[in-house]
């Protein structure tokens, strides 16, 4: 169910910095899901910065706005992604472009609800994310999900490009109780 969401939310967003799926289904001989996606060139964010060390300022920001202009389209759509982190954000090549920056993983993607423009985070499922990127509405399992939620993660995003250190660096309870404080 999970896979199906995310395949038929991405696959509707069409931002050039959001990863594009032109195709996706279960295999009707052996059951696999699959879903066909642009093929990228080059690594994710994390990578980069694990191998080449922190970036500079310029070329985050750059990075950021396009991460920005992807994440735009979702929340205008009235989707948050709640798993904005290094490694879900692509640094790719694009003919002759050079750093083009793919938004990937909708994985956990949450619908906001029509009325009031928040998603909450009750889904049964508790927090949802990575540790080190989530926003403290996430752990604390709030209803006031939205938009802003994705933010506060790319925050973090930059802090990591700029610094090449986690925000906050310990086991994933402590990381979520320093979020939270």
């Amino acid at each position: 169910r999970r896979f199906l969401r995310e395949a038929r939310v991405t696959a509707n967003l069409c931002a050039s910095n959001t990863v594009h799926l032109y195709d996706f289904g279960i295999d009707e001989q052996n059951g696999t899901y699959y879903y066909v996606m642009e093929l990228l060139q080059g690594t994710n964010v994390g990578d980069f910065v694990r191998r080449f060390g922190p970036m500079v300022a310029e070329r985050v920001t750059m990075m950021l706005c396009q991460a920005c202009h992807s994440l735009a389209e979702a929340h205008d759509a009235g989707l948050v992604h709640r798993d904005i982190k290094p490694d879900n954000l692509f640094i790719s090549k694009l003919g002759i472009e050079r750093d083009v920056l793919k938004v990937l993983d909708f994985g956990i993607v949450k619908e906001t609800a029509v009325e009031d423009g928040r998603s909450g985070n009750k889904d049964g499922e508790g927090p949802a994310g990575t540790p080190g990127y989530m926003a403290p509405e996430v752990i604390y399992d709030s209803e006031d999900v939205d938009g802003r939620t994705d933010l506060y993660s790319l925050g973090c995003v930059a802090y990591f490009m700029l610094t090449a250190k986690k925000v906050f660096d310990a086991e994933p309870l402590k990381v979520m109780q320093q979020h939270l404080n």
